[in-house]
């Protein structure tokens, strides 16, 4: 699929798309989540349908560092710790403590074209899972990603994270 550097190269291409678009007050009319295009997802329960995919969206758009989670998922523990051990600040989205957590967990896999937890969104753009995060991390490609955001999201002093929680809605 990708070679260790294209990954990166990737998602840095998507995202100097998406900002041109932003800055041009098209942003409305991108598939803008960097992962993959979105297709239409149809339901007709509380958060569902184009309302699921529009919440996951605004989740994305108004934080910095989002992690669609499962409580209990080892995975989704390892990318909350890099974000923890880096000092970032993230918001976390649980996906079984919401009411609708199936539903976002179907967008998420329209969006991304990945089912799995975590998914770890970063200004906007899909980096992929747990391992996916560490990896970045790791080769030191994770910090320059969250400095792109703003300055508030890039880090906290005392170096703990703070991860922002939304469960049962």
């Amino acid at each position: 699929m990708f070679h260790p550097g294209q990954h990166i190269d990737y998602i840095l291409a998507v995202f100097s798309f998406v900002s041109m678009f932003a800055r041009a007050g098209s942003l409305s009319r991108v598939a803008w989540t960097g992962c993959r295009r979105m297709g239409n997802f149809t339901s007709s329960t509380s958060v569902a349908g184009s309302s699921c995919v529009q919440h996951v969206q605004e989740m994305v758009s108004q934080n910095c560092v989002v992690i669609f989670s499962k409580s209990t998922c080892p995975y989704c523990k390892m990318a909350k710790n890099v974000f923890n051990e880096i000092g970032a600040t993230y918001k976390v989205i649980e996906l079984d403590e919401h009411n609708d957590g199936r539903r976002m967990q179907e967008a998420l896999a329209q969006m991304t074209g990945a089912r799995t937890v975590p998914r770890v969104f970063i200004n906007g753009n899909c980096i992929g899972g747990g391992s996916d995060t560490k990896q970045l991390h790791q080769q030191g490609k994770l910090r320059p990603l969250i400095e792109q955001c703003a300055p508030c999201c890039a880090s906290s002093s005392d170096g703990s994270g703070s991860g922002q929680f939304e469960s049962a809605k």
